[in-house]
């Protein structure tokens, strides 16, 4: 087992990275006199990884979409029990999710942490399947399929996906399609297990009021020692331009919804949290609600208070985007690209940068309290591999006004966005 101190000179906080002998990596961030605790337990396998191989495999593999998701939902059942009864009983509050890169489970307590993290490394170690259970779960997922394809915020977001990417998954729905999950069976289902959750591959995140010594003795007592399967996970060759510029569908909205999304290239690892700095701190300089831009847009009623901005990025994937209501999304459209091109000719405003950085800073200083928050920032840094859990904080105290222009310069081109639309149905 190797153990290091993570320190931040700049905050005076520090957490506890652990290499067990596994094969997984544990961070620990002790927070004193916090009463809530919370753990999780994640793996670096989410819906775009469909195409992979292992050391073991002669060539790579291609799943069914939507398979990280299922197997999430399987694994809370066992053989006997389900794992929410057991939470119950500790009082812990169990949750997991699937992303386009990860997959999670996690609980929050006030008591019972060490009774309640057994329960967590006991169920996501121990997978139980088998046909029948299979085939009843195609039914839930069908159904929560087919809720989200009426959802409008949902769907405006992946079909923008769609106008973006030519080939990437990441422009399917994370559950998958009600085609690809009747392809899923038990054998598929180890398969993807048996390769995605090799404790090589995994991270545990704990933060809270919290002993050490206790948890790595737990780890040491339940932790299933794994080789390393040297996991390749690769996505198909994307074009640089959008697949198409306009998309639309009606579905029951008082008011159309839209995204605007552009097109950038994916970013390493290593470059990812800074890109996703710089992504949020234009997409602010932008058109927050601090900036001209964002109160011309307002004033003349072309957005309303749901206007908003986000980076969506990823292994393999980054897009800023806009979205929002807009009784006229495709002017709202043209004047966001206006503003792109003008601020590419004239720069942005250094007192206003620094007004955003010093927010955005704050933020950040603030969620240290939050043993959540603590929890997501250090599994985020685990299974991005790249960094610690500070470098969200280095980069926003480290990134300059030049670094800025440079970045719209070089990811948001007009020219290459869709706009996705949601309209009202006829008659409504």
């Amino acid at each position: 087992m190797k153990k290091e101190i993570i320190a931040n000179e700049r905050t005076g906080e520090k957490y506890t990275r652990v290499l067990h002998d596994s094969g997984l990596e544990i961070l620990i961030w002790k927070m004193e006199d916090h009463s809530v605790r919370h753990a999780i337990f994640g793996t670096r396998y989410g819906s775009v990884n469909t195409t992979f191989k292992t050391k073991d495999d002669e060539d790579f593999v291609t799943v069914p979409n939507g398979i990280a998701h299922y197997l999430e939902h399987k694994l809370f059942e066992n053989e006997d029990t389900d794992v929410f009864d057991l939470y119950a009983k500790t009082g812990a509050f169990g949750n997991a999710y699937t992303s386009f890169d990860k997959t999670c489970y996690l609980f929050s307590c006030t008591d019972n942490f060490i009774p309640s993290l057994r329960i967590l490394l006991d169920f996501v170690q121990k997978p139980y399947f088998t046909e029948e259970t299979v085939r009843k779960e195609q039914g839930i997922i069908g159904q929560e399929i087919r809720m989200y394809d009426d959802n409008p915020n949902w769907r405006v977001f992946f079909n923008m996906l769609e106008g973006i990417y030519h080939e990437n998954p990441v422009k399917i729905d994370i559950a998958g399609t009600e085609e690809s999950i009747a392809k899923i069976n038990a054998d598929l289902l180890y398969r993807c297990y048996n390769t995605f959750y090799d404790l090589h591959n995994m991270t545990l995140a704990i933060a809270g009021d919290v002993d050490e010594e206790e948890i790595l003795a737990l780890c040491d007592e339940m932790l299933i020692p794994s080789e390393n399967k040297e996991l390749i996970s690769i996505v198909p060759e994307e074009p640089d331009t959008v697949a198409k510029k306009y998309c639309e569908q009606k579905l029951e909205v008082a008011v159309p919804l839209f995204n605007l999304g552009f097109k950038a290239a994916p970013v390493s690892n290593e470059d990812s949290v800074r890109c996703e700095v710089l992504s949020d701190i234009v997409l602010a300089l932008l058109a927050d609600e601090t900036s001209d831009f964002y109160k011309k847009l307002y004033d003349e009623g072309l957005i309303n208070s749901t206007f908003s901005s986000e980076t969506f990025s990823g292994d393999g994937f980054f897009v800023p985007l806009f979205g929002g209501e807009s009784r006229e999304p495709e002017k709202v459209s043209e004047l966001i690209c206006g503003e792109i091109r003008r601020c590419m000719k004239e720069g942005f405003d250094k007192e206003q940068f620094e007004m955003i950085r010093k927010s955005y800073y704050g933020s950040i200083i603030r969620s240290l309290n939050n043993p959540e928050a603590v929890a997501t920032s250090l599994i985020n840094a685990g299974l991005r591999r790249a960094g610690d859990a500070f470098s969200v904080i280095e980069a926003v105290a480290s990134v300059t006004l030049e670094d800025a222009e440079k970045f719209l310069s070089e990811r948001f081109d007009p020219d290459n966005c869709t706009l996705s639309v949601i309209m009202p149905r006829e008659g409504e």
